[in-house]
Parts: structure tokens; sequence; C-alpha cells
């Protein structure tokens, strides 16, 4: 009888034991626990990050509300032993199986990169990895790298020519040489057959297409009148006139602070000082838009041979099609600086 009382209890024991496990395995695996009542957010887990450290960044910043019934759940399903970098969007309420699936698959979220407004190369190496787990520095290790602009067919003063300013969608642990590929994988394909077709007909390849585009840029911030001064300069080459592009003095100068080209700066003696030098310089001033290569490549034509800014600063331009006009145009302008004191 005693025996029986025992093996009873036992039995009593042993259900209440099973009953109280199965339901602790049940909400590890089926009860939300990433997130709960919160929004939406992304995890970052850097190259190299162990176990422990997704663990840190899970309970640390508040993603996981039990980080024991995570860990119970990643061990089981070996995600411990196989961390994948990235960044990874966990969702509110996720369970722990739904997370680790999604950690463990490495089904990244992509980030997005915007470059514009670009003068120097640390410019660029600056914004484009804003977003990214590259550093400025290693990225901008790659640009000055002569053996990394050859491999792409450039070279020091080009390879930013190979740059599309734009969006575009990477992984947050893209290295630095597969960022490299993505960026000359946009470079062929905005240069197609008809934008190719049309820099033939300048007797201009892709890259002095984006030089000459980089000095329109800097001209005029009207994108409307850009086509106009481009037909300047394309009139310029033809004839075998220097271009005469103040911007490019203020790039040789690099004190990019100068709102006035004085005789002083025509003196520098740089490649890039197109009063001293005939023909295009031997890269971009800037890294020119969209809109400013495609400005030239549709120049408008026409007879005009100089250009100056309208001395009522509206940032337009007046053109002429000789010296004698464009003096009188160049006067009205120098006139206009001195009374706003603009001496520099």
């Amino acid at each position: 009888m005693k025996t029986k009382k025992i093996f009873f209890i036992f039995i009593i024991i042993f259900s209440i034991l099973l009953t109280s496990f199965t339901f602790y395995i049940y909400q590890v695996i089926k009860t939300p626990n990433i997130l709960v009542g919160k929004e939406d957010r992304y995890l970052l887990i850097p190259t190299d990050a162990s176990f422990k450290n997704v663990q840190d960044s899970l309970f640390d910043k508040n993603y996981v509300q039990d980080l024991v019934s995570f860990s119970l759940v990643a061990k089981f399903m070996d995600y411990d032993e196989q961390i994948k970098p990235g960044l990874y969007k966990l969702k509110k309420n996720m369970t722990n199986i739904d997370a680790v699936r999604l950690l463990r698959s490495g089904q990244q979220a992509a980030v997005n990169i915007t470059f514009n407004n670009i003068r120097l190369k640390e410019d660029l190496a600056e914004k484009i990895t804003r977003n990214l787990e590259i550093s400025e520095e290693d990225f901008l290790h790659q640009l000055k790298d002569t053996s990394v602009a050859t491999t792409y067919g450039f070279d020091q003063e080009t390879i930013m020519t190979m740059f599309i300013p734009n969006t575009y969608e990477v992984f947050w642990d893209v290295l630095p040489g597969k960022l490299l590929d993505r960026m000359h994988m946009e470079y062929k394909k905005f240069w197609n057959e008809e934008r190719l077709a049309k820099a033939r007909k300048l007797n201009l390849n892709p890259t002095e297409v984006s030089i000459l585009a980089s000095i329109v840029q800097a001209e005029s911030i009207k994108a409307d009148e850009r086509p106009k001064i481009a037909g300047v300069y394309l009139n310029r080459l033809e004839r075998g006139i220097a271009l005469q592009a103040d911007p490019t003095l203020v790039y040789a100068a690099g004190d990019f602070t100068i709102k006035r080209v004085l005789n002083v700066h025509k003196e520098l003696d740089s490649p890039y000082n197109t009063y001293m030098y005939a023909g295009l310089p031997p890269g971009p001033i800037n890294l020119p838009s969209i809109g400013a290569i495609d400005a030239v490549l549709n120049y408008q034509d026409h007879n005009y041979i100089y250009f100056c800014a309208k001395a009522d600063f509206s940032g337009y331009h007046a053109f002429a099609s000789t010296l004698s006009e464009h003096l009188k145009n160049a006067r009205k302008y120098q006139v206009a600086l001195d009374k706003a004191k603009l001496y520099r």
C-alpha cells in the first residue's frame, strides 16, 4: 500500500515537472521574445563577433526579453558556432526560433550609400563609408592605391570618375574591394551605348566627359544653364583655345573659400591651371553629377566662347562670342564684386 502511494506521488510530481518543462519549451520556441511590445530595429553584428558579443548586444540594447531562452535556442540550432556578421532587421514580437533562423541565414538588410557634392577623395571616402563597416581610412587607402586604380582602367588623377553620384543599396559589411567592384559595375551600366555614342561624337572618352562635366558643374549651380556652358568649353576645345576656367584655379590652389579669382591664381604652375595649360586638366575637379555629365553629352550648340557671372548675382551667366563683348560683361561683374566687398 505504502509503495503504491509513493509511486502515485512520484507520478504526480513527474507529471507536474513534465508539464512545466513542456510549457517552458513551448514558451522558449513559440512565445515572442524579441522586441516585445516595441518597434522593429536593426542589429549590427561586426565581423569576427563572437556569440558572447551577440548576446551582449541583444541584452544591453534591450532587443531580447529573456536572454537565457534565446541562448538555449541558439545553441540548440548551432548558431553559437556560425555567427554571420552584418545588419539584420529584427521585427517586434519575433520568437527566438525566428530570430535565430534570420541571424543564422545571413539574410542581411541592405543599407543605402549616397554620395554627391564631392570635391576630394577624402570627401568621397567619408560619405561612401558613412553607413558601412568599412572605415573611412581603409577606403581612402584603396582610392590612393595606384595599383587599384589601374585594375579598373584609371589612374590616380582619374579614379574619381569611376564613381557616379547616386544612391546605391549594399550590405553593411561589404569589403572595400567588393564595393569598388560594385561602383565599377554601376559605372559600366551608366555608360551605356547611347551615352558612349554621344561621347564619341564629341571626340571624348567617358573620363574626359566627366572631367569637363566637373568644370561645368563648378561653374554653375543652375542646371538649366549647364548645357550652354558645356557648349562654350566644347567650342574652345575644338578651336584649340585654353579653357581658362576659374574653378580649375580654385582646385589648383586647394583653397575652396576663394570667391574671386585673381591674376596671382593664374600664375599657379599646376596641370589644373587651365589658363596656363591648354586642353582638359588631368582629372576632375569634383565628382560631377549625372545631370552635369548629361549636360556635356547634350550640350547646347552655339557660337559663344566666353562667359562670366552676371552682375545681379542671380547665379546665371552672360555669354559672348567676341572678346570685346566679354570684357564689357566681365567689367560689370567686377564692379558688382567691388561693391559687395568681395575681394578674394
